[in-house]
């Protein structure tokens, strides 16, 4: 990467271009590559800016994006967990970031089967949206969205509970 050569690899702006780098072989649907590349960028980011700057607590956020499209849902949900409260503890509770990693979370925890907690997070999340952004802003609808996928995806493991319980005369 030229970035590497000429800036050097911990330059913020190198550590900037390798995270986006990762993000878009995400798109491609290179995940394990992704994941990895992220990995190595949060290393980097943990080392030279420190835990709880705001460009490590992004690394950390899309390692666990990467993770998660790996199927590795527990990894993910893990990691999500810890970035959610270290978002919030350091950005605070409303920022759009914290909204985003507990969003992620809440995904997360869908592909673990837990339904139930998927939806209480998404329906948290659409209220913050709400009162933070209104109910027409892009992310808002994006979070009313997400929040209706959980919900019909909880009724769908219901519906298939219900019809496989045995019936007692």
């Amino acid at each position: 990467m030229d970035a590497e050569r000429v800036l050097g690899p911990y330059h913020r702006d190198t550590l900037i271009i390798r995270s986006n780098v990762a993000t878009a072989l995400n798109h491609l649907g290179e995940h394990r590559q992704a994941a990895d590349l992220h990995r190595e960028n949060l290393a980097d980011r943990e080392r030279i800016l420190g835990f709880d700057h705001p460009d490590t607590l992004g690394s950390r956020n899309n390692l666990a994006v990467a993770l998660d499209l790996l199927g590795e849902h527990q990894q993910a949900a893990d990691l999500y967990l810890h970035v959610v409260a270290d978002r919030e503890r350091v950005l605070g509770h409303d920022h759009p970031d914290s909204l985003a990693s507990r969003n992620n979370l809440a995904i997360a925890l869908e592909g673990l089967g837990e339904h139930q907690q998927a939806v209480d997070l998404h329906r948290e999340n659409l209220a913050d949206h709400e009162r933070l952004l209104g109910p027409a802003h892009p992310d808002t609808l994006t979070s009313r969205n997400n929040l209706a996928i959980a919900e019909a995806r909880l009724a769908e493991v219901g519906r298939r509970r219900w019809w496989r319980t045995p019936r007692r005369r």
